[in-house]
């Protein structure tokens, strides 16, 4: 179906961040998976073909652009000619938004010159070993000791855990309150701050996934991101792009999926014909590609509404349930298609399916997406009693 979301100017940004995929990115992708890692020098490199926060103010080397379109386009040219581990969504819609939105002057002019050229690479250390997606219970803890933090605890499954070079923490600093937790800049380098090994995965290879241990850090004041307190607050403000975010990789890997399966079911053959002259064949391409048209028109109409500020967190979760969801049906369908093909890891189809696992847990698992929508609803245990 036509996309009729995008201006002639996203279309020219499309053919450039294409180019840069397929030269910079896709011919390294097989040796990243077995590095288990990207190199540095990508972000160097897509910071050069200003790739990184577009939105981000001319001043610092950015386009001054707050489009979320053409941060949509970058994502899903990566997903289909670049490499799903090469975490360029984490670092332009995840987390540089936390400084280009909530910090001060001071932080800004500090950190985000680097973050464009791609000299600071990104992450955010939000999840512990023992509490998941329940921020509530969260027992890293900062205590404030003049003009420094005294940060202490430990986090996990971070991407970009050993790339990362400015992590955004977050932390409890009031023990009293269950949301009285503070965000904080850790730099690489901070004495007490140590990675821990980097995670074995099902899936994503070649995104570098570890621990993160912060042993009496001191981080100093300029380091607290806006005010003490207030980070749950900060959390959810950003939660509904990230979910967005999210949908437009699911949506373009599974596009990606389909469009490899349909080119494998015209051209292998079975009992003297292609596989996609069966019924069988057709059907489910044809289910595939009308759920998929759907879904991308949802995700569309969700960019467009995150532009003029009042994509709803309803809105967000529904888009990152729905998609992630069909994105697990259509790897397994286009699995199934491939025949033993599909379970060899030669091909790409095999590696997909293993990537795609994570999608229904990350950025909050398909249930808490329920839960979300559905209180929106007015469905609220806790207002209904």
């Amino acid at each position: 179906m036509q996309r009729t979301i995008f201006e002639p100017e996203h279309e020219q940004f499309r053919d450039s961040v294409r180019k840069f995929m397929q030269a910079e990115v896709g011919p390294h992708a097989e040796r990243w998976r077995e590095a288990g890692m990207v190199d540095r020098e990508v972000y160097l490199k897509a910071g050069e073909q200003g790739l990184l926060c577009v939105f981000a103010d001319e001043k610092y080397g950015g386009a001054g652009i707050d489009d979320l379109r053409f941060d949509q386009i970058i994502v899903e040219e990566n997903m289909r000619y670049g490499d799903i581990g090469f975490y360029i969504n984490l670092h332009n819609d995840l987390v540089a938004p936390y400084i280009h939105k909530l910090c001060n002057q001071e932080q800004k002019d500090r950190f985000m010159p680097g973050i464009v050229s791609g000299e600071t690479i990104l992450a955010v250390a939000m999840t512990e070993p023992s509490t998941g997606s329940d921020l509530a219970g969260m027992k890293t803890r900062a205590v404030e000791n003049g003009d420094h933090w005294v940060l202490n605890g430990a986090k996990t499954y971070i991407s970009n855990g050993i790339l990362g070079d400015l992590i955004v923490v977050a932390a409890r600093t009031d023990p009293d309150r269950p949301h009285g937790i503070s965000l904080f800049l850790v730099e690489r380098g901070m004495e007490g701050f140590e990675r821990g090994r980097k995670l074995e995965k099902m899936g994503l290879k070649s995104q570098d996934t570890a621990e993160l241990f912060f042993n009496d850090v001191k981080v100093p004041q300029k380091n607290l991101i806006g005010e003490a307190g207030q980070g749950f607050k900060y959390l959810a403000q950003m939660l509904a792009q990230e979910r967005l975010i999210a949908a437009i990789g699911f949506m373009a890997t599974a596009q990606t999926a389909f469009d490899l399966t349909l080119e494998y079911v015209k051209e292998r053959r079975a009992f003297g014909k292609p596989i996609g002259a069966f019924q069988n064949t057709r059907f489910k391409m044809a289910q595939m590609r009308a759920e998929l048209d759907m879904a991308q028109t949802y995700v569309d109409q969700c960019v467009l509404l995150l532009n003029d500020k009042t994509l709803t967190a309803e809105d967000a979760s529904a888009a990152k349930l729905l998609t992630s969801e069909l994105e697990g049906r259509v790897m397994d369908e286009c699995v199934q298609l491939h025949g033993g093909a599909g379970y060899m890891e030669e091909y790409r189809i095999s590696r997909m399916f293993t990537d795609a696992r994570i999608s229904r847990i990350f950025a909050g698992t398909s249930e808490i997406m329920l839960e979300i929508i559905g209180r929106g609803l007015g469905l609220d245990e806790r207002k209904m009693n």
